[in-house]
């Protein structure tokens, strides 16, 4: 069994690496940190390759793809991805555009890719990682709530045109609340509220994937939290959702 992880070199990937290794898979580990891929590599026990590519830019997402397509690939996770606070009128336009590519067109573009390939054989999984804030509106961080609605919204449509193909092939949406990862200092901003640990998401996840699970939402307050929003309007959501974050 072999998994493909994108942002594999900190936070859930990390630990989603460690974790399928213990589950006896074969990996391939994808993120700009060559440092600390090496050091993955020695760490996990399992069979580890390394690709060293800057995801934002797309002749390298298709790259990556042409380099590992025989790779017999059972599972992919697409989990590069960042986050910017700020009002959107002050927030950099071009940290924007790069964070729609890596969220969004990096995503869209491994998906298809490899579901093409899963389909032709009726077997494999993909795991988006995507966020709570995939079915929620979020000032102060407008840009990156977008780029989740995208992922969720592209993955339950997707998730149900398998269905009616009656296809083995899997394919999960993660939507944990906030996890505390490198994500805040990235995107130069806090949550107030409670974070849960990487390690916890990752296994949590994983093991829900594998059970065919499609939408993830790790947590019971997310749950319900998530629920609840659907009875509440935009309006007032947004609101809630100014004062859970904010710019330092």
């Amino acid at each position: 069994m072999i998994a493909l992880i994108t942002g594999a070199s900190s936070g859930i990937g990390k630990q989603m690496a460690f974790y399928l290794s213990d589950l006896g898979y074969d990996l391939i580990l994808v993120a700009r940190r060559q440092e600390e891929l090496e050091k993955m590599k020695k760490e996990i026990k399992t069979k580890v390759t390394i690709y060293n590519y800057d995801l934002l830019k797309l002749e390298n997402v298709l790259d990556l793809y042409h380099k590992v397509k025989n790779e017999n690939i059972d599972f992919l996770i697409n989990n590069a991805g960042f986050g910017l606070f700020g009002k959107f009128i002050e927030t950099s336009l071009q940290r924007e555009l790069e964070m729609i590519d890596l969220n969004i067109k990096t995503y869209h573009i491994l998906m298809k890719l490899f579901l093409q390939d899963f389909i032709k054989k009726d077997h494999g999984r993909i795991l988006n990682v995507a966020s709570a804030a995939g079915f929620l509106t979020g000032p102060n961080l407008s840009t990156y709530y977008a780029t989740k609605n995208y992922i969720a919204k592209l993955t339950i449509a997707v998730q149900e045109e398998l269905k009616e193909m009656k296809s083995h092939v899997s394919i999960s949406v993660l939507c944990p609340g906030p996890v505390a990862t490198e994500f805040e200092r990235v995107a130069e901003g806090k949550f107030l509220i409670q974070e849960f640990s990487a390690k916890n998401i990752a296994i949590y996840s994983i093991n829900q994937a594998l059970k065919n699970k499609k939408i993830i939402i790790p947590g019971f307050f997310s749950k319900l939290g998530l629920f609840s929003s659907r009875f509440l309007p935009w309006s007032f959501i947004a609101k809630i959702m100014s004062k859970i974050q904010k710019k330092v």
